[in-house]
């Protein structure tokens, strides 16, 4: 060892008498070790850490696989008996989120609550800090009001309270008794702020109604693959006994149990492995880079190696010496990496998506800290292998010789192979960030079939009854109070046009709730909800769709276009004959060739107002399910007519060329003085469309970026070895201009080379692309991950940036005496 340190110090005295050398090996390594740190910090964080709860890999979620193969939550009587026959869970749990406004803190607010039916802590294995969980009067249908908040709604409105018997909170006008606080990190379901007894509002009785999520812990001892059997049985059972009476595309015929981990991360595994994949191809960039100046140092200092293997140095001290140069460079581009990676992973929560899942656990900790000195231990080996493989193919003699300031050819061949390497690594990059970028101004480009400009969106939450379905008197309620908001917000100075609406197209992640209509054709409408299901049993009486509370103003402010019959109107009142618009591709897809305005059909099972619907209207299509689906079946009611549909949190958006800034504080005075306990969120529709955008948004950066880095490190790469070669061949040079040469063959003489190499490497590139981009085919739309348009336009600027890094030392060629150039050496 104490050899070894003197090898490192005469190292780092080698270096700085080359600070240039150094300083671009270093900085390189630093690039593509720090990438590689950030990145790898955000897959630990969200792919690899195991779940912050006790024995995480047991704990799964339960679904329900329809006829069709489509995955569905458990419905109420489903999940009661997968819950009493199943024996492979210790616990199995329901739970859903909404957004309600609680007041009886510092101030109202809204947020997610989470209505979580008992064991859902047992599940998760995770209690109150302080305080405790529902007790058994709080866990049964109109039980005792009780709700547990997290720390950080216990520490920002109820100031930290260390007695809770004093804390009471208001929701949907029940009071409801602070009884715990969860530890400071719980955060499930994601984003809540609060959880309330599902018992309290009763278990649902439909077979087909789809509202909470299955969770569930297994057994000690039993494996996924048996729960999956266990539960199938449970559900094959369920539907021998209840199947032929109930609609049978949305009734279940297995049951699926997975991991929740891969729940949680399952958007967004895809897009993580891609931008690590991405990374690793920049970091090989950075180190092929590092390894053709290390061999171009190496071949410079042939006669200095020769000259101690002369006086006497193994081959084994001088391979240990070039190892410490490669420690040394690779340990000062690791600490400047480490750096840049601290520095990258404070700005990431600027522009990771909020869906992202898990983001508290991204930090620089001892395993992003293990991969970094894992990285920088490999690197330092392997430069220091290569450069000392390549010092040994030299011969004593030859090295002596007075020739011997050249480079030998077996050093120039593996520098340009290094070099092609980059070019395609590099073309690799490219063609995946072009596929990113034209599959993104793809998506935005889509035509959604409204007007998202100048719309500002106001959400918040009403009031619903705790004990049991909206009543009549609650949709009156309801409805009075958007009436007298819609009135006085459209007065709003500016304001052009305003609605209602259920659901913000593609923007909400929920959207709207879809389900199964009835196709009257003539016939009377069914009196109650049995006669409902058995029509609902013939397919050709049936329809499937999305069902949309709105207003007429919804339409205006929107700029939804009406294709056939009107739009909503002052005389769909309340007592009016209930009517709808629906979609034009619901049109042609249920009444082809003839006008639906006059049809009837009743979706009562959505909202449980058993009145029909005469369609009055067609309307535009539009993607409300996402800009990159299509756009779906529509059914539109009035909430005038139909409530809100069980729905607590619809959005007023209002059309204004004014900026929000002049609207908001009027608007917000408004539902204070209509109701002070309703707090109101304001956004414009453009920024709540970019929170859908953003994880397609920071993909595209991130690898535009990686991109954008690895062909800088490339151009570097292409520049440095043209560069060597003409001070290789400077007397070749002068005597090819000596005997008569050109400027142009000269220039052909350099450049060649270059376009060479370049091209070499774009075709192995394409050949590896070709292969590789396949795999990131789920992360593309309207666009082929073999796209030839991509492929041709990366291969050309790839091309181009060669030429140019190849065309800068062939000037310095071009600028050569000849006389000096013959007397060079």
């Amino acid at each position: 060892m104490s050899g070894f340190w003197q090898d490192f110090r005469i190292a780092i005295r080698t270096l700085s008498k080359n600070p240039a050398f150094a300083a671009m090996a270093i900085l390189t390594l630093a690039l593509g070790i720090g990438a590689s740190a950030a990145i790898f910090s955000v897959v630990d964080g969200v792919l690899l850490r195991p779940l912050p709860y006790p024995n995480p890999q047991q704990l799964v979620t339960v679904w329900e696989l329809e006829a069709h193969g489509h995955r569905a939550h458990p419905a109420d009587p489903n999940f009661l008996d997968f819950r009493a026959q199943n024996h492979t869970l210790s616990a199995l749990a329901m739970f859903a989120t909404i957004p309600e406004s609680i007041s009886g803190g510092s101030e109202p607010t809204r947020m997610n609550i989470g209505l979580v039916s008992q064991d859902f802590f047992k599940v998760l294995g995770v209690e109150p800090f302080r305080g405790h969980t529902f007790t058994p009067d709080e866990l049964v249908e109109h039980g005792a009001p009780a709700i547990i908040v997290s720390y950080s709604y216990w520490q920002r409105f109820l100031g930290g309270a260390a007695d809770l018997s004093q804390v009471r909170l208001t929701m949907d006008g029940t009071v409801y008794p602070v009884i715990g606080v969860m530890p400071q990190g719980f955060d499930f379901p994601h984003g809540v702020e609060a959880w309330a007894a599902w018992e309290r509002y009763g278990w649902g009785t439909s077979r087909t109604s789809h509202d909470g999520e299955g969770l569930g812990r297994l057994r000690y001892g039993v494996t996924l693959a048996q729960a999956r059997v266990d539960l199938d049985t449970i559900a094959r059972r369920i539907n021998a006994k209840y199947g032929k009476t109930e609609n049978s595309d949305y009734f279940l015929q297995d049951a699926q149990v997975t991991p929740l981990a891969d729940e949680m991360v399952g958007n967004v595994r895809a897009a993580l492995l891609t931008l690590f994949g991405a990374v690793i191809l920049l970091f090989l960039v950075a180190c092929a880079n590092v390894a053709g100046l290390l061999l171009a140092r190496t071949s410079a200092r042939r006669k200095e190696l020769a000259v101690r293997a002369a006086l006497g140095a193994g081959r084994g001290r001088l391979v240990r010496q070039l190892l410490a140069e490669s420690l040394a460079l690779a340990l000062a581009g690791g600490a400047l990496g480490i750096v840049l990676a601290a520095w990258t992973t404070r700005l990431l929560p600027a522009i990771l998506p909020e869906s992202l899942p898990r983001q508290e656990g991204i930090a620089l900790n001892g395993m992003v800290l293990l991969f970094t000195v894992a990285a920088t231990l490999i690197v330092a080996l392997a430069l220091g292998l290569f450069a000392a493989w390549r010092a040994g193919g030299e011969g004593l003699g030859d090295a002596l010789s007075a020739g011997s300031r050249s480079y030998s050819g077996g050093s120039h061949k593996a520098r340009s192979a290094l070099v092609i390497g980059e070019i395609a690594a590099t073309l690799m990059l490219l063609v995946g960030a072009g596929l990113l970028g034209r599959s993104f101004l793809r998506l935005v480009s889509v035509n959604p079939g409204f007007d998202g400009q100048n719309l500002l969106v106001m959400k918040f939450s009403l009031p619903v009854p705790e004990n049991g379905p909206m009543t009549r008197a609650d949709i009156v309620r309801q409805t009075q109070f958007l009436d007298n908001a819609l009135s006085r917000v459209r007065a709003i100075p500016g304001v052009e046009s305003a609605g209602v609406t259920g659901a913000l197209p593609i923007a909400d992640p929920d959207g709207f709730p879809d389900g199964l209509f009835l196709i009257l054709n003539g016939q009377p409408a069914p009196k109650n909800f049995d006669e409902w299901g058995r029509m609902a049993l013939n397919p050709k009486q049936t329809g499937e769709g999305d069902r949309a509370v709105t207003s007429a103003g919804f339409f205006r402010a929107a700029g939804i276009p009406l294709i056939r019959g009107r739009f909503f109107n002052e005389q769909d009142g309340p007592d009016a004959p209930n009517v709808a618009l629906i979609s034009q591709s619901l049109a042609k897809e249920k009444w082809p060739n003839q006008d639906p305005v006059g049809q009837m059909i009743d979706f009562s099972n959505m909202d449980g107002i058993l009145k029909p619907l005469t369609i009055v209207g067609v309307v535009g299509d539009i993607r409300a399910e996402g800009l990159n689906r299509p756009a779906p079946a529509l059914v539109y009611v009035d909430y005038r007519q139909r409530g809100l549909g069980g729905n607590s949190a619809p959005a007023i958006v209002l059309r204004s060329k004014l900026p929000a800034s002049a609207v908001v504080p009027t608007a917000r005075a408004i539902f204070h003085e209509l109701d002070p306990n309703i707090p109101v969120e304001f956004t414009t529709y453009t920024e709540a469309l970019g929170g859908w955008m953003a994880e397609k948004r920071f993909l595209l950066l991130l690898a535009g970026a990686f991109a954008g880095a690895a062909l800088a490190l490339a151009a570097v790469g292409i520049y440095g070895i043209i560069a060597f070669s003409v001070t290789r061949r400077t007397q070749e040079i002068g005597i090819r201009v000596a005997l008569g040469a050109q400027r142009s063959d000269v220039l052909r003489l350099v450049v060649g080379e270059g376009a060479r190499l370049a091209a070499i490497g774009v075709v192995i590139g394409i050949a590896l692309s070709f292969a590789v981009t396949q795999l990131m085919s789920s992360l593309l739309f309207d666009v082929k991950a073999t796209d030839p348009l991509t492929f041709l336009v990366v291969a050309v600027l790839l091309s181009l940036v060669a030429l140019l890094a190849s065309y800068i030392p062939a000037r310095r060629a071009l600028r050569l005496d000849p006389m000096i150039a013959l007397r060079y050496e």
